[in-house]
C-alpha cells in the first residue's frame, strides 16, 4: 500500500503599503505563513529582491528543508545500523542562478553536516559516513528538487 500524505497551510500577504502592486517599489514582500498549531512564519523575499532581511525568504527555506530532511533521514538510518548519533550540526549553502527576464533556478545544495558519536559507537565511524548516501536516498526533499544535493560529512566520535 502506499501511503499518501498531505500538508496545509496558509500564505498571506501583509505587505500592501496602501497602493498593491501599483509599482515594483510600492509593496512589501512581507507575508505571514501559518499552519495549525505551529507559530507563524515571517517571511519576504531575498534582500536581492527588495526583500526584508529579518524574515526567512523561499530560498533559505529551500536549503532549510533539504538539510532538515537529511537530518531526519540520517538519524533514522542510523538508528538502523545501530550508530548512536548524540550530536548534529549543518551548515549548508545553496546556489541559484537568475535567468535573463527575471527567473532562475537552484543549480546546487551543499549539506555539510558534522556529525557526533557516542564513544559506544567509536568503531562505527566510516559506517556512520556512509550513512549519508543511505539518508540523502530516504530523503523527501532531496527526492523531489532538480538539482544535485552534495553532501560533505564530517564525523567525529565524542571526547576525541
Amino acid at each position: 500500500m502506499v501511503a499518501v500524505h498531505n500538508y496545509e497551510l496558509a500564505l498571506t500577504w501583509t505587505g500592501n503599503q496602501g497602493t498593491g502592486t501599483s509599482a515594483y517599489r510600492a509593496y512589501s514582500r512581507s507575508h505571514e505563513v501559518t499552519a495549525a498549531g505551529r507559530p507563524p512564519l515571517l517571511g519576504s523575499s531575498d534582500p536581492a529582491f527588495r526583500g526584508e532581511t529579518d524574515r526567512w525568504n523561499p530560498e533559505l527555506l529551500l536549503v532549510a528543508a533539504l538539510s532538515g530532511c537529511h537530518l531526519m533521514s540520517y538519524l533514522h538510518v542510523c538508528v538502523e545500523s545501530g550508530v548512536v548519533v548524540i550530536d548534529y550540526t549543518d551548515a549548508p549553502a545553496g546556489s541559484m542562478t537568475q535567468t535573463p527576464g527575471g527567473g532562475g533556478r537552484f543549480t546546487s545544495v551543499t549539506l555539510r553536516p558534522r556529525v557526533t558519536l557516542a564513544r559506544a559507537s567509536a568503531g562505527k565511524v566510516d559506517l556512520a559516513t556512509r550513512l549519508h548516501r543511505d539518508a540523502s536516498a530516504r530523503c523527501f526533499i532531496a527526492s523531489s528538487v532538480n538539482f544535485p544535493v552534495h553532501h560533505e560529512p564530517t564525523v567525529v566520535v565524542e571526547g576525541a
